[in-house]
């Protein structure tokens, strides 16, 4: 299989070198890794030691407990998310999950959630682009470090534009009310989320409003990406 698919690099394309690597060693050292000091609440990395908390959690309530993610949301991991997610590379995720379990494995494993939920794409969209990246990366965390995936415990309802064109208060706008809990009862306590990118935090949180509204008492996050320093 390797000699009729080779392995390419979720970074560069480029067929990678050296046999059972997931990536280019060159384009693994061009991603920046999310390091102390980091946002106590959303992870985010802050210039300084002596701060706890980003700008924006500094100014604004979260719904979620805590949450955590990789790499700085660079020009290379915003080519390859893209890639993954509009061109079908969902081989990709091989990689991304390899360096999340590697990075956060034992701190997914301290919370003790009791399952791993995908955010939700709506239906239209999922069936545009024919799978939920989110899914794809929360299945890859749950086989590595045997956690339940629960994909099903919330949907979309609302069909919404992407985030990425919107400004703060238009983000919280238009992803309010967008999730929806199908079951009437979810014997869950506590939920870990997966996504790909965290930018302001608006999305995790109606989907954590929503989770909470029936019941689950605890809701943390863990994603590929988020911004700069804050």
């Amino acid at each position: 299989m390797d000699i009729l698919y080779p392995r390419r690099c979720p970074i560069c394309g480029e067929i990678v070198p050296k046999k059972g690597e997931l990536i280019c060693g060159e384009c693994k050292d061009k991603l920046v890794y999310i390091k102390n000091p980091r946002c106590k609440k959303c992870g985010k990395p802050l210039e300084f030691y002596k701060e706890e908390y980003c700008r924006d959690c500094k100014r604004r309530r979260h719904y979620f407990e805590e949450g955590r993610a990789v790499w700085v949301y660079s020009k290379e991991m915003r080519s390859s998310i893209y890639r993954f997610k509009y061109d079908n590379k969902r081989e990709y995720a091989d990689f991304y999950t390899e360096e999340l379990v590697q990075v956060y494995g034992n701190w997914i494993k301290s919370l003790q959630v009791d399952a791993i939920v995908p955010i939700p794409l709506h239906k239209k969209r999922k069936r545009s682009r024919g799978f939920n990246q989110a899914e794809v990366l929360a299945c890859g965390i749950g086989r590595k470090l045997n956690l339940p995936v629960m994909p099903e415990v919330m949907v979309r309802d609302k069909n919404t534009v992407a985030q990425k064109e919107l400004n703060d208060k238009e983000r919280q706008e238009n992803v309010k009310n967008a999730f929806k809990i199908p079951c009437n009862e979810v014997k869950l306590k506590k939920v870990l989320l997966v996504d790909d990118i965290y930018t302001t935090g608006s999305t995790i949180d109606a989907a954590a409003k929503a989770l909470k509204s029936k019941g689950i008492e605890k809701v943390y996050y863990i994603c590929l990406c988020t911004g700069g320093v804050s």
